[in-house]
Formats: structure tokens, C-alpha cells, sequence
């Protein structure tokens, strides 16, 4: 999202998680910044809660290099950090209707957002919805980014009756979502998840789960309709024998050398197994989605760790290595900042 003029026209000053170039998160800083002030169609946003994700992750560093497409060649677009939020319509610009003063929101934009502050304006163009009665801040906040693509690993493929999907890594944000999603559908998913989350993650009712720590389960005698593997840790020729001769295997990375890029085309020409690669879209859908699992109590996100603002480049860190448990949030109204 570009940043109009009123980001640096505004008297009153806030706290925001700025960058000025693709960089490390020991590069980023917290500094004041100019409050914003909502223009024709938008709403301004006191931020409560964001998550750093893997999205945030890829936007910081320009890594792969073809998210530069989307968020800026040579330098990010937006100086400031963020891809989600949950927070509360604090004022209103011009000709803004179906919000109002008050409302509890949350949304989403994968290209990046201005929402590691402590207020954003945002258009109501952009995909935003109330959070459901009942939900506090964090829990949305952390039913978003992880909850959107994993629905599009679901939404990418005809899943039945009687369907079986194996899903490795269901600690992480995008897997313990996944894993929840296909439960409350009815689906068989046998889970995947290392030593010390094995408790937690059984907690949400897989039909089968392995500690990849000790068990390979590419292994397993036994074969799968589809693979979701929502930390991209495997890749396509690993998990053809655990494939049923028409079985699906869906990364949410790229792979090695790109190939689920590639891959897709030449194994659905070549019959038999092959690789979906699922690009995400429709955010407004996975909102709808997710508020009503929120809402039914058939959805609770799970949530490692809370940092201040201050504590940005730590929250970075730690998600950047790999061994976060579902989400990690940031609170930009806490730390002694009003």
C-alpha cells in the first residue's frame, strides 16, 4: 500500500516500525512518526494487535526476489513494516459509509501494510471486516495471515467424503489453521509436528500425528489423497510415495529451484500425481470464513509469543527461524505508549 502525503503532514506523532530499505531485522527502528489523518473513503485505525509473519518476513528482506513485483523494485513501497491488523475505527475520512466510530476491525493486504504502528489509515475499498462479538484483538489478529492461505490450500483442490490428507507442519501458523479448518470439515489429517509441541497440536484433533523428530513420514507405508505441506520444508519427488496415484502435493513455498512454480504445468500434462501451487486470493472470503469459525468456537489460533513495538526486531528474529508455534504478535499500544 503507498502512503499518501498526510502520512508526513500530520502534526501529531506516533510510534511506527520503520525501514528504509530492504534489510535484516537488526536494521529496523522504531521511530516517531507522523500520526495520519484519513482521507476521501477512509478510516483511521488505532492498531491493537498485528502479527509478524512469514509474510512480513519475505517483505522486509526483498526475499525471494520476485515479491519485489508487488511491494516495490528497489526499495519497499512502504517504509513501514506490517501485512495485517486488528484495531479500532478511531475516526472517519470523507464519504465513508458501512463503518462507523467504534467498530472493532480486522484485515489484511499480502502486498504489505503501514500496520506495525500505532495507527494506520486505511481505505474501505481495501479488505477489512468487523471482528465478530466475543473476539478479543489478539485472537483476530492471529486468525488471519496463516487462516488466508491456509483456505487456499483448501480452495485449490476438490477435497470428498473420505478424503486423506497428510499436513506437515501443524505447529505454524498456516498448518495449526489448516489443521483446525479440515477437522471442522470433517476430513481425515494425519499431522505432523516436532517434540515439544505434540501435546498442543493433539489437542486439535488430528486423526493421526507424528513427531517428525523421530519418525520420517515419507516413510509411512501408507498412502494420501493430498499433502499440504505449510512449511515448504519437503518437496514433491519426497512425498510421490506416500501420494495416491492421483494424490495433489501443495507446498507454500517455492521449492527447490522454483520447480512448484513449473511443476504444476508438467505433471497435470503428465497424468497421475502432480503439484498444485496455490496462489492466494479473495482475503474478503477468508475474513467471512474465519470470523463465523471464530464465532462458532470452531476456531482458536494458536499464539507463541506477544512483543511490544519496541521489540520489533526481536519478534523478526524469532519468526524468521523457523521455530515459532502458530503466530507471533505485535501490541502497538503497550510499552508506555499511549
Amino acid at each position: 500500500m503507498k502512503l499518501h502525503n498526510s502520512y508526513f503532514g500530520a502534526m501529531e506523532q506516533m510510534k511506527a516500525v520503520v525501514r528504509r530499505a530492504y534489510c535484516s531485522p537488526a536494521s529496523l527502528r522504531l521511530e516517531n512518526w507522523p500520526k495520519p489523518v484519513p482521507q476521501k473513503g477512509e478510516v483511521l485505525i488505532k492498531i491493537m494487535a498485528s502479527t509478524v509473519n512469514r509474510t512480513d518476513c519475505g517483505i522486509l528482506t526483498g526475499s525471494p526476489w520476485a515479491i519485489r513485483l508487488f511491494t516495490g523494485l528497489w526499495k519497499p513501497r512502504s517504509p513501514i513494516t506490517g501485512s495485517d491488523f486488528a484495531g479500532e475505527i478511531v475516526a472517519l475520512g470523507a464519504e465513508v459509509s458501512g463503518y462507523q466510530l467504534g467498530d472493532r476491525v480486522w484485515g489484511m493486504h499480502d502486498n504489505g501494510l503501514p500496520s506495525h504502528a500505532q495507527f494506520m489509515c486505511y481505505s474501505v475499498k481495501h479488505p477489512m471486516a468487523i471482528i465478530p462479538e466475543g473476539i478479543t484483538f489478539e485472537q483476530a489478529a492471529a486468525s488471519i495471515e496463516g487462516a488466508h492461505y491456509a483456505l487456499n490450500f483448501i480452495n485449490k483442490v476438490q477435497l470428498k467424503p473420505g478424503s486423506r490428507i497428510l499436513l506437515n507442519g501443524a505447529t505454524g501458523a498456516i498448518g495449526s489453521a489448516a489443521l483446525q479448518i479440515l477437522v471442522a470439515r470433517g476430513f481425515w489429517v494425519t499431522a505432523t509436528c516436532n517434540t515439544k509441541n505434540m501435546e498442543r497440536i493433539a489437542a486439535l484433533k488430528p486423526s493421526a500425528l507424528i513427531n517428525y523428530e523421530l519418525e520420517d513420514f515419507t516413510k509411512l507405508p501408507e498412502t494420501f489423497d493430498f499433502v499440504f505441506d505449510a512449511v515448504g520444508k519437503s518437496h514433491f519427488n519426497a512425498c510421490k510415495s506416500i501420494l495416491a496415484p492421483k494424490g495433489i502435493y501443495i507446498s507454500s513455498e517455492l521449492g527447490p529451484g522454483a520447480e512448484n512454480l513449473y511443476l504444476p504445468l508438467f505433471t497435470k500434462l503428465k497424468g497421475g500425481k502432480w503439484v498444485v501451487f496455490p496462489i492466494p486470493f479473495n482475503i474478503p472470503k477468508s475474513l467471512e470464513t474465519m470470523g463465523a469459525l471464530l464465532k462458532s468456537g470452531g476456531f482458536k489460533p494458536l499464539i507463541d509469543r506477544t512483543y511490544s513495538l519496541e521489540q520489533v526486531a526481536e519478534a523478526f528474529e524469532y519468526v524468521a527461524s523457523g521455530q515459532k508455534t502458530g503466530n507471533v504478535l505485535l501490541q502497538p499500544q503497550v510499552g508506555g505508549h499511549k
